[in-house]
């Protein structure tokens, strides 16, 4: 069972959508997704579509925007708690105390951030919503300036973003040590015994320390060959906590001299903004129609052949201050890669982004990645 929300669904994921014959439910948006792209979709109604989650079909959505309708029409079944463990960050984090007892965090109402004493918190750490997405809100704080400027940042942006409650709200902050080490996201579904199935991982490189951006993932065999069972390890014993069944998620995680530590857990999709059709670029699997139908994938096969590739996905995001006429020129930017499997144009006025562009590199020769890493794009304005 599909719930497809706004706000974006790619032409990709639409059209494998369209295909899969998997029900979708009807709104104003999906049967406007269906008539802009003449692609028939399987639409149910909201009676038809809870009857089949509460029969016991996979929940799988695009966007978190969907949480709202799963909690209203079936808050009480155990996925609803799922969602709730994760979607809060500072519950989650009491959550996983278990897992790292020795890790600072603190829950602050945004009324009293103003008043807060920070004097004696271990510094850097980062101050985020406890319910957020796209980076939205997050600071990182090293001393009493980075602090001023986050409390500054928190006031003007108080009220904005256009995304629901359950999906970005400022009313609560949490502050948290910041976690070193390499930084990775995770695509995966916990099966009907809360077994951790890994559909894909990423690998989120950063430009420098006080970066927070999404702007280049990658992923490929030197990303997952390494990781695949240590991460599935370390979910079996998170899910022990969490207790999900049935269930996706993307979950952004680090580790740092072997130890793995969790960021946070984003419920009933994986990678945003559809950028986890990544893995149907990079090595053929449709992640969503796997997790729907219970599939396993054998990354031995998937992997083989694509040694010394990288794999990524490149948000292009707007710099900040840039006027709303300003355009990307696609075409020149798009030159500078040495393939491009995709570039995804988005003109989506709550995203600030031009587009997604999704390349494959030789290992040997990944220049382009730190360019684009380190670029404000400017240079790439007409």
């Amino acid at each position: 069972m599909l719930f497809l929300d706004r706000p974006y669904v790619s032409d990709f994921f639409l059209k494998r959508v369209s295909e899969s014959g998997h029900a979708a439910l009807r709104t104003p948006f999906t049967e406007e997704l269906s008539r802009q792209s003449g692609l028939p979709l399987h639409l149910v109604d909201d009676a038809e579509a809870e009857r089949r989650c509460r029969a016991g079909d996979r929940l799988y959505s695009n966007s978190e925007n969907a949480l709202d309708w799963v909690l209203a029409h079936l808050g009480d079944l155990p996925l609803a708690g799922s969602i709730r463990a994760m979607k809060d960050k500072a519950a989650l984090r009491r959550m996983m105390s278990a897992l790292a007892p020795d890790f600072f965090f603190r829950e602050i109402p945004a009324a009293e951030l103003a008043s807060t004493d920070i004097s004696g918190w271990p510094r850097p750490f980062i101050l985020k919503p406890s319910v957020g997405f796209f980076s939205m809100g997050v600071h990182t704080v090293t001393n009493e300036a980075d602090w001023k400027r986050a409390l500054e940042a928190v006031e003007r942006n108080a009220g904005q973003g256009g995304f629901p409650d359950s999906v970005v709200n400022q009313s609560r902050f949490i502050a948290e040590q910041y976690i070193m080490g390499d930084e990775y996201a995770v695509d995966l579904y916990f099966d009907e015994q809360g077994e951790p199935v890994i559909l894909n991982i990423f690998q989120h490189r950063f430009a420098s320390f006080e970066d927070v951006s999404d702007r280049l993932y990658v992923t490929g065999e030197a990303v997952i060959r390494p990781n695949l069972s240590r991460f599935t390890d370390w979910f079996r014993k998170a899910n022990a906590l969490i207790g999900a069944r049935n269930f996706p998620a993307h979950v952004e995680l680090r580790v740092d001299n072997g130890q793995i530590l969790p960021i946070e857990f984003n419920p009933m999709r994986f990678a945003g903004l559809c950028t986890t059709d990544m893995a149907a670029f990079a090595f053929g699997l449709n992640t969503a129609e796997t997790y729907l139908d219970g599939g396993r994938p054998d990354f031995d096969s998937l992997l083989a052949g694509r040694e010394g590739k990288t794999y990524s996905m490149i948000l292009l995001n707007r710099p900040e201050g840039l006027s709303p006429d300003a355009a990307l020129d696609f075409e020149r930017l798009a030159a500078s890669f040495q393939r491009v499997l995709e570039l995804r144009k988005i003109s989506v006025p709550e995203l600030p982004l031009f587009g997604i562009l999704f390349t494959e590199t030789d290992e040997r020769q990944s220049d382009e990645l730190d360019r684009i890493l380190k670029s404000d794009l400017t240079e790439f304005l007409f």
